[in-house]
């Protein structure tokens, strides 16, 4: 490789530089706070294990791997034992594998993690391949009240990171599609090819695929009117409507709406029942939160109950993340105040520094005397630099 390309990265892999770096570290410590005045536990998980940890589904006996994660998993040889490796993609299997056998608690259990990790494709535009992760986990409740607590603690990370304009959050359910899916006796081709239309949006194509499957009625009302809770429930078919599944899944959909309209009313939030983002992977309640303008969530969730079967220990879950550059890339680059010291070892100039940095300033010190002291030449960013008057150090502006 000529010299020339050397440091040039990977496509959707980034360097962070000082500006943006300091408001990534400002909000992740500042998040992290908000999780943890709310009873989550900071977890630091491994960013390399086997694969059947990293890609466990919450299938029956958990045999089956995680085919979207599987999609974005970078792997590798072990080569101390030869088997086969992962780069986490994403923390919650990693969560979910402490929740059921690292860490194991009998009641609720609530984590919270912000670490980087690795894709093999971006998953948007621009998206980078090395997304900081931040998210929470709860473990051990099955009923609504965790899911209501997730997108409560999800909508108020977003309002802490300075997110508050204009934010739309979309609620979803995938038993609803699932409990059709298996009612209609739809085949694995078939489901897949309904999926992707789904993700698509294709009204047209939904029409002409629902002429040829039993109750295809069903699915157009679903694609029609999934942001319509009250009419999609009463134009489904009398199988559809007495459906345990379905019943179940539009009472939750109906509850999560009504608490998101009483509790956050400066949201806009609707419900899409054809949002199926981790189908394969969810299991009930699933939400997103849009920014205007923005195609990608800025965060999302949902619930996955089962995933830490493979582990021995299935339990209820419900979770949320969102990646920290994306929500910085919606804020400006915070100011900072950089102060700059001459050069020197005088008691009194060293005291001044000191009783600066513990006011919480940044202190520069000049390395060199020299006769005309300039705060700019020695810092760039300086702002302020640290004069003598009248015999005493004093922070002035410059």
């Amino acid at each position: 490789m000529p010299v020339a390309e050397t440091w040039l990265l990977p496509d959707g892999v980034a360097d962070i530089l000082p500006k943006q770096a300091r408001t990534i570290e400002s909000l992740r410590q500042r998040l992290l706070n908000t999780l943890a005045v709310r009873g989550y536990a900071l977890v630091y998980t491994p960013f390399i294990e086997y694969v059947e940890s990293l890609l466990t589904s919450n299938d029956v006996g958990g045999t089956v791997n995680n085919h979207d994660l599987d999609l974005v998993t970078f792997k590798l040889i072990d080569q101390l034992t030869g088997r086969l490796m992962g780069v986490r993609a994403d923390i919650t299997p990693q969560v979910a594998r402490i929740d059921a056998h690292v860490n194991p608690t009998d009641g609720v259990a609530r984590y919270c993690y912000a670490a980087t990790v690795l894709h093999t494709r971006p998953q948007g535009l621009s998206a980078s391949r090395t997304p900081l992760q931040i998210g929470a986990e709860l473990f051990g409740h099955a009923g609504i009240e965790a899911d209501l607590e997730m997108i409560d603690l999800m909508l108020t990370v977003l309002f802490d990171a300075g997110l508050t304009d204009k934010l739309h959050l979309d609620l979803g359910h995938v038993a609803v599609f699932r409990a059709l899916a298996v009612a209609t006796g739809l085949n694995h081709e078939q489901e897949q090819i309904l999926f992707d239309i789904y993700q698509r949006k294709s009204i047209p194509e939904l029409k002409e695929f629902c002429q040829n499957i039993p109750q295809g009625n069903d699915f157009l009302v679903l694609g029609r009117l999934g942001h319509d809770l009250p009419a999609l429930a009463a134009q489904l078919s009398p199988q559809a409507q007495h459906h345990t599944d379905v019943l179940y899944a539009l009472d939750q959909l109906a509850t999560a709406l009504a608490h998101v309209q009483t509790h956050w009313p400066q949201i806009n939030v609707g419900v899409d029942a054809t949002e199926l983002r981790g189908y394969h992977y969810h299991t009930g309640l699933v939400f997103a939160v849009y920014a205007p303008n923005f195609a990608m969530p800025l965060a999302k969730g949902g619930r996955y109950d089962g995933v830490g079967q493979a582990f021995g220990r299935a339990r209820p879950a419900t979770g949320f993340s969102c990646d920290l550059y994306t929500l910085t890339g919606y804020l400006p680059e915070s100011a900072q105040q950089v102060v700059v010291a001459p050069a020197g070892r005088d008691a009194a100039l060293l005291a001044a520094i000191a009783t600066a940095r513990a006011e919480g300033h940044v202190v520069v010190q000049a390395l060199n005397t020299n006769e005309k002291f300039d705060a700019r030449a020695v810092n760039e960013s300086a702002t302020h630099a640290l004069v003598q008057t009248q015999g005493a150090w004093k922070v002035a502006a410059i």
